[in-house]
């Protein structure tokens, strides 16, 4: 009887993961609560992944002292994120959104997408920041030598490298603030400065305390 209990119900968990998952893929319910409490203007929103996220974990008052709002959740791509856009950002009608995103794409995390589409979302993301009169802010991609989850990519250190020089570009082109990550915090491999992080990917308090003061210099 005491199996049958326990099967139902991790049946019962699964198909309710299934179900969260087909209903709201790119997880726009993640911060629905948080959205509906927000009563104040921010300066910026930060809109990322699992890196942005860890960051209001790791140093909720960088954000809270300074007027921004943290936006990550963790695992997402560019294509998530596009389609949090408008309930995760414009609704706050911020001065700046600050989108620090792709790495998870050229992971491969939802799937094969080229470089070119990886580039695309985040230009639509700087669209729509655009029409509606919010400062997008493009973030270079993280350095990063290999992702622990996919072993079997093992260019990524290369592809961020032509990614960061796309985004680079199209920012220079069209008068958008591009920040520059990836120089102050690459080895000489172009991974993460071991000092910076724990995995090769996400960040600790000395890799945080990097982008933050390059960061604060470009929200003014």
């Amino acid at each position: 009887m005491k199996n049958r209990i326990l099967l139902a119900l991790l049946a019962a968990t699964l198909f309710t993961t299934i179900t969260y998952a087909q209903n709201d893929w790119a997880r726009i319910g993640r911060y629905a609560q948080a959205n509906s409490e927000v009563n104040f203007t921010p300066k910026a929103v930060f809109m990322g992944d699992s890196i942005t996220e860890g960051w209001y974990k790791n140093d909720p008052a960088f954000f809270d002292d300074n007027g921004f709002l943290c936006r990550g959740i963790s695992g997402q791509t560019t294509s998530h994120m596009l389609v949090r856009m408008r309930k995760d950002v414009v609704n706050h009608n911020p001065k700046y959104v600050v989108i620090l995103a792709g790495t998870n794409d050229i992971a491969k995390n939802n799937g094969y997408i080229e470089l070119d589409d990886i580039f695309g979302n985040i230009v639509s993301m700087c669209d729509i920041a655009r029409a509606n009169g919010i400062k997008p802010v493009i973030c270079s991609v993280l350095p990063a030598r290999k992702y622990s989850w996919r072993p079997e990519i093992t260019d990524c250190a290369e592809q961020i490298v032509r990614l960061n020089s796309m985004l680079e570009e199209y920012a220079a082109k069209n008068r958008i603030k591009y920040v520059d990550y990836h120089s102050a915090m690459k080895d000489a491999d172009n991974g993460l400065i071991s000092d910076y992080t724990y995995d090769e990917v996400h960040l600790r308090t000395a890799g945080y305390d990097v982008i933050e003061q390059i960061i604060l210099k470009v929200l003014k």
